[in-house]
């Protein structure tokens, strides 16, 4: 089964106030073997400002992206990804997983059927009371280390998430069903 990591860092929180992708990170991950058998990991220009806070959170400001592609242009890699897949992790998939979705849908690609799994709601087991983990926090649960200076990277994060996930399916924190198990594909986070 290949397991795909994904992140994106994006402009803003609402896709209904015109919020658009700065960046997305998916890795590739054979399950059995657990190596890395595919990586992306792309900017790109959203054609329109990004909100203060969410600079502030990814640092990553218009002018950087100047040059980078639109998401017309990268929108059919990013589905071939999640194509790929046979099952897409997130860590906050109630954000990611739609706001994929909803930007393939946007410039009229099909939403691939890929099974989803999110690292943040599995694992409220990770806090004294039970809430939603943010990565940090998981990752301090499980013991993976952490910088503060390069999150909200989307390959870092992915790469940590990832860590994460494996480390728990070790612990017995998470358990990734059999695919015909999994309970929703993107379409039904979207």
């Amino acid at each position: 089964m290949i397991i795909a990591g994904t992140d994106i860092e994006s402009t803003g929180l609402s896709q209904e106030d015109g919020h658009r992708i700065v960046e997305i990170c998916f890795r590739s991950y054979d399950s059995d073997s657990r190596e890395l058998v595919d990586s992306y990991t792309t900017r790109i220009n959203p054609k329109r400002s990004i909100d203060a806070k969410a600079q502030e959170v990814h640092g990553i400001s218009i002018a950087e992206l100047a040059g980078e592609k639109t998401w017309a242009e990268v929108a059919p890699l990013v589905q071939r990804q999640m194509a790929n897949a046979d099952l897409m992790v997130a860590h906050n998939m109630n954000f990611d997983g739609p706001f994929i979705a909803m930007e393939l849908a946007r410039v009229g690609l099909e939403i691939p059927s890929t099974e989803v799994f999110c690292t943040m709601k599995e694992a409220r087991w990770a806090t004294p009371l039970g809430k939603n983990p943010n990565l940090k926090e998981l990752c301090f649960a499980l013991g993976v280390e952490y910088d503060p200076s390069k999150a909200h990277g989307a390959e870092y994060d992915v790469d940590v998430m990832m860590k994460c996930l494996f480390k728990g399916i070790d612990q017995g924190a998470y358990t990734i069903p059999k695919l015909a198990d999994v309970p929703r594909a993107i379409e039904a986070v979207a």
